[in-house]
Formats: structure tokens, sequence, C-alpha cells
């Protein structure tokens, strides 16, 4: 058994409060006084820290707790956006690649980065636990960034040889410059996979489901993980003997019942070494459930991946001066997504799921996965608005006469990008919160980090469908010399047909995940909206 610091979800959600409330009756019988004085031993039944230590709910868990986990995870975030945001600017200015092939490699890496969290996962639910993985996963992400920081410095470093250094030597140090920028760029990847499954499900671990004010907090987390604010959501708890249980809801039970074969054994033994659990069944029950889920969010997935690639070369191209003089950097404009984010998420809390709760009698306003599916919408929306301002910046470019001057700045301002990264985010506070927690809440206990990992692998697909994707199309349209969707001169390109492409994409997947959430039945894991 591991035991990680502070909470375990494995510990937590099997508290026992039968001995100390037993206790409590006790002492007020037999000295009515003792019932004006509080119970000094908190401790949490059956659960320990990393030292296997008892656990005191005074001094550990809930938002205490949680706060510290979302402070490391923006400072992660902050990290990894760093990277990514600036990842195509790097791949097609000091690398040289053109900007088809840059595009794929960013999609390529991000899929990386987003599966490889079920090793993390696996790793950290079978071996080391959550905490140790955090931290090492922390450590080598520290690694992977300096030795990031290292490869560019040496690409200032060999730039300013001139003419007369050694070519091969030239060469031989450029070579090495790009090995260590991919191992470095991949090893940081390869951390995500540690951290990111971990952190999440150990921020909700923090909170006792069992508790009422306690699983009202935790309802909320997965909202304010986006936001970084201590703030609590009204939705309310399920009764707690059902979560002690772990009991499935009656009518998921029924689902998928070829599977109670897996009951018996095959020899007609009785013997429990032959045979699997009535919650080993259920739990499998759970994950084939998630499938249809999972497949159908992939077109979303696509989608999420252009605003770090294409939306950042369309906005290296236009006007980024302001009133001051300072130029704007392209990839900046993605803060905007974080900015609409901060923005709705108390929006969101405060008012939309009040109003909507009173409609629909939901305690969350909507359920999950209506959640997900309007966040769906939303980006749809965004991309048909992308294309319309492209279309507007290729008019511009032609009635100017920049079409073969692709360094030369159009006079249509950056500003015109803002709608289509604030739609994004917007769509995130649904789509991607959603997700997260339909991910978390839908899994066994024991599996929710792999749950986690699961949701983080449909955007690690998705960016491998959009790198597949934009090399047919870049193959397709560039044959017979013509200029590709894609061209390096984005004058002579069409990312707004690309755009219109994946909205038409996004419109079928929209439909099928329709079709999929008529027939899923919640699990009743913890709780369910």
């Amino acid at each position: 058994m591991n035991y990680d610091v502070l909470l375990q979800s494995d510990h937590w959600l099997s508290l026992n409060y039968s001995k100390t409330f037993i206790t409590a009756i006790s002492m007020s019988i037999s000295d009515p006084s003792a019932a004006q004085t509080p119970l000094l031993d908190d401790t949490v039944d059956g659960c320990l820290d990393y030292k296997g230590r008892p656990v005191r709910r005074s001094s550990s868990g809930c938002w205490r707790s949680a706060s510290f986990i979302i402070v490391v995870e923006i400072a992660e975030r902050f990290a990894y956006y760093g990277i990514s945001s600036n990842l195509i600017t790097y791949l097609t200015g000091p690398l040289g690649e053109s900007t088809a092939t840059a595009a794929a490699q960013v999609n390529a890496w991000n899929g990386a980065a987003s599966l490889l969290p079920l090793l993390g996962a696996f790793i950290a639910d079978s071996f080391l636990g959550r905490y140790r993985t955090i931290i090492l996963a922390s450590l080598v992400y520290v690694l992977g960034i300096g030795l990031l920081a290292l490869s560019a410095t040496l690409s200032s470093i060999s730039s300013s040889g001139g003419q007369n250094a050694d070519d091969i030597a030239l060469s031989s140090s450029l070579q090495f410059q790009v090995i260590l920028f991919f191992f470095s760029l991949y090893l940081v990847a390869f951390a995500q996979g540690g951290h990111k499954p971990c952190v999440q499900a150990f921020g909700a671990d923090q909170f006792d489901t069992q508790d009422a004010e306690e699983c009202k907090a935790k309802s909320s987390f997965f909202n304010w993980w986006y936001f970084v604010r201590n703030r609590k959501t009204s939705y309310s708890a399920i009764a707690a003997e059902e979560e002690a249980r772990g009991i499935l809801a009656t009518e998921s039970s029924k689902q998928f019942k070829f599977l109670n074969k897996a009951l018996l054994a095959p020899d007609g033994s009785k013997e429990q070494g032959e045979v699997c659990s009535i919650r080993e069944v259920e739990e499998a029950k759970a994950v084939i459930r998630l499938a249809p889920i999972w497949a159908t969010s992939l077109t979303y997935a696509i989608v999420f991946a252009q605003s770090s690639t294409f939306f950042t070369k369309q906005g290296a191209t236009m006007d980024r001066s302001t009133a001051t003089g300072f130029e704007i950097p392209a990839a900046s404009l993605q803060s905007f997504i974080s900015l609409s984010i901060v923005l709705f998420i108390p929006i969101y809390d405060r008012i939309f799921v009040p109003l909507t709760r009173a409609l629909t009698g939901e305690p969350a306003g909507i359920t999950l996965l209506q959640r997900i599916g309007s966040g769906m919408v939303i980006s749809t929306i965004s991309l048909v608005i992308a294309a319309v301002v492209e279309m507007r910046r290729l008019k511009i470019a032609e009635e100017h006469g920049l079409i073969d001057k692709p360094i030369v700045v159009v006079p249509m301002s950056i500003s015109w990008l803002v709608p289509q990264y604030a739609l994004y985010g917007l769509a995130d506070v649904f789509t991607m919160v959603g997700l997260q927690e339909f991910f978390y809440d839908q899994m066994p206990n024991e599996l929710r980090s792999v749950g986690l990992a699961l949701y983080l692998s449909i955007f690690g697909v998705g960016s491998f469908l959009s790198s597949f994707l934009i090399s047919a199309i870049e193959n397709l349209t560039s044959r017979d010399g013509r200029d590709s969707w894609f061209a390096n001169n984005l004058n002579r390109a069409h990312l707004d047909y690309f755009y219109l492409l994946l909205a038409a994409l996004s419109a079928v997947g929209l439909t099928l995940y329709v079709c999929c959430t008529k027939y899923y039945i919640y699990a009743r894991w913890g709780r369910t909206f």
C-alpha cells in the first residue's frame, strides 16, 4: 500500500465515523458537561500521511492543502504554455522548418505530452503513489526546462560565429543543438506525464466526500482549478453511506451484462481466486461506458490544438503595434484564453449555475455531459469566426498588393483575433472542466488518476490526429506545384479552408456525441450530476 502525503483518496473515501460518534454519545451520557466540550481527537480513521502517521482534519486537507496544490499547478502551466505558445515560432524561425512541418511537430509534442499521463497514472496508482510521483516528475520537469534554455543558448552562440567559423564545426554544433532541443522538449513531455494526472486527483483527494461541507467544496474544486480561488458552490452532497460503499446506480449495473460471466469460474468451481469480484466487474463496465464519450470528444481536441499553431502564425503577419509603440508578441494572444476563463468562471459558478438550476432542477444547473457538449458548440462557432477573420486578412493583403510580400505586415489589427481566442477560453470552461470532472467522477476510487489520464489522452490523440490531418492536407493541396493550404507564405495559403473543414468535422463529432450521451448512465462511485 502506498501512502501519499496529506490525504489519499483510497483511504479518504472509506472513512468510518461510527467509532467517534459512539464515543461522543457515551461521554455525553456519563458526563453531560462533556457534550459541551469539542472532541480533541480529530484523527481521520484509515488515513495516514506519507510517513505513516495519522492524519488530523484540523491540520491537513481541504482548501488548506488544495490551495497549495493549485499554486503548484499554476507554476507548471506557466512553464508548459510558455513553451507550447512559442514553439511554432521557434521551429519556423531559428530551426528553419516549414509552417506545415512545424505545426505537425507541435501537435506531435502536445500529443505525447497528453498521452504519457496514462503511464504516469499507472505508476502512481500502482507503485509510487501520487505524492512521490509529483515530486519526481517536478524534478524531471526542472531538468527539461533547464536543458531547453541551454539549447537556446547554444543557438545564439553558434549564430555569433559568423563567416569566420568553420562550416563543419558549425554544422556539428547545429546538429547537437537540434538533438538537445528535441531531447529536452520530450523530457518536459515525459515529466508532465507524471505530473498532470496526479496533481489534479491529489488536489481533489484533499476533500472528505463524507463531510457535507467538504463534499460541496470538492464539487467546486474542478471549476476553481482553472481560476485559483477558494470559493464554494452550493452543490448538494450525496449520502455518505453510498460514498463509502462505492455503489453503482442500479441502472448502470444492468449494462454490459455479458461481463457478469467473469463472476463465475469457467469450471464451475467457487474458489475466489478463479473469479472476479462484483466490484472488479463493475469497474470494467465503468471504463467501457466511458469509451464512446472519449471517442466523440476527439474532434474537440483537434480544434483545441490549433490555438498554439496556426492562430499564432496568423497573428505574426498582422499589425501588432500599440499606441505606445510596443509590438505585441503573436503568442501572447493566447493569454486571452486564460483571461476569458478567469472572467467567466465566477459568472458560471455564481450566475449561470443558480439560474439553470432553477430551470432544470439539476444540482449543478446542467449535467456534466450537457456542459461538455455546450463547449463543443462554442468551439465550433470559434472556428467559423476564425475562418471569417482569415478571409478578411487575405482580402486586405490582396487589396494592398501584399500577396507575394509575406514579410510585410498586413494592415489589419491583431485584435481581430481576440474573439476566436476568447471563445476558445469560454469553450474550455464548459468542455475542459467538464471532461476533467466527468472522467474523475465516473471512475472507481482506486483508478481516478487513470481517469484523469484518460481525459488527457483525448487531447493527446487529438493532437496526433491534427498532425496527421495537417500532413495529409499538405500533401493533397501542394500537388502540381500549387501553394498548399499551409504555405510558408500565409498570404497564399488558405487557413480559412482548414478552419471551415474543422468546423464541419466538429459538427459531425458533436452529432455523434449527442447520440452517445442519450444512452449514457452515470455511475455512482462518488457523486453524480
